[in-house]
This record gives C-alpha cells, structure tokens and sequence, in this order.
C-alpha cells in the first residue's frame, strides 16, 4: 500500500489546518473547520491572528505584498498582487499585510520601504524585493526564487 505524502494548507478564511493529499493539490478542496474554499485565486489579508498558520505552519510558501493604504505605488500595485495570486495558488499563497496595522510583524521583517514583496516558507524568509512591480514580473520573480 501506497501513502499519499500530505501537505498541510491554512485556509484563507478561518486559518484552520487542513491536510491535502500532495496529488490532490490542485484541485482545490475545502477546509474542514469552517468548509470554505482552501484556494481562491485571491490574496489573504495576514494579520496577528492568522500570520503563523499562513507563514510558519502552512507547508506552502507564503508571497507577501508589505504595504500601507497611504502609499500610492502600493495602491497601484495591488491589482496585480491581485492577478498573480489566481496565476501562483496552489504552490504559492498570496497574502498583504497592512504596515500601519500591523506593525509588529513588519518590524520583525524589518521592512523599510514599501511595497516589499517577501516570500517566507516554514518561518524562514527565501527572498525579498522591493519596488511596484506588474504581474507578469511578480509571478516570474516568485517562481525563480521558488523553483516552480
């Protein structure tokens, strides 16, 4: 008998664990706590309550748009944040995190400047770039630096 190696997925909704059969990945599926859609084609908002299942706990790497509401290249960039999150799920999950709001975290990740996309896998940062960028650069960034 075979095992199907399991990958564990936090759902962007209620944050809840799920495990998903690595062969089954793309094919969506639902989380089991709260039953919405494990993959949405839509970044995340990461907050102090969510932030660790999506960056520590989650077996997928976790792009995330540092950003702030008063920053207009931040502004100007989230429709294509928007649009790669539809191209990267399910191998990357996209979230934002809110500078002002959360200033903690963005304090831990020592962001200076924004937009900053970093991409973080199991608590650990794999690499980082600052600047607006469109979506065609944003999804071929995070699969070079991923190696998907």
């Amino acid at each position: 008998m075979t095992s199907q190696i399991a990958t564990i997925v936090a759902c962007p909704s209620c944050a809840g664990l799920n495990r998903v059969p690595a062969a089954k990945l793309g094919a969506g599926g639902k989380c089991g706590k709260c039953h919405s859609a494990l993959f949405t084609g839509h970044p995340v908002t990461l907050t102090s309550a969510n932030f660790a299942a999506h960056s520590v706990k989650s077996d997928i790497p976790l792009l995330i748009d540092f950003w702030a509401s008063w920053c207009g290249p931040c502004r100007q960039m989230a429709p294509a944040f928007e649009a790669a999150a539809a191209q990267l799920e399910p191998h990357v999950r996209l979230g934002k995190l809110d500078t002002e709001a959360e200033q903690a975290i963005a304090g831990r990740y020592q962001i200076r400047s924004i937009p900053t996309l970093a991409i973080i896998s199991k608590g650990k940062e794999i690499a980082r770039q600052s600047g607006a960028m469109p979506q065609g650069a944003i999804v071929s960034w995070a699969r070079q630096a991923l190696k998907i």
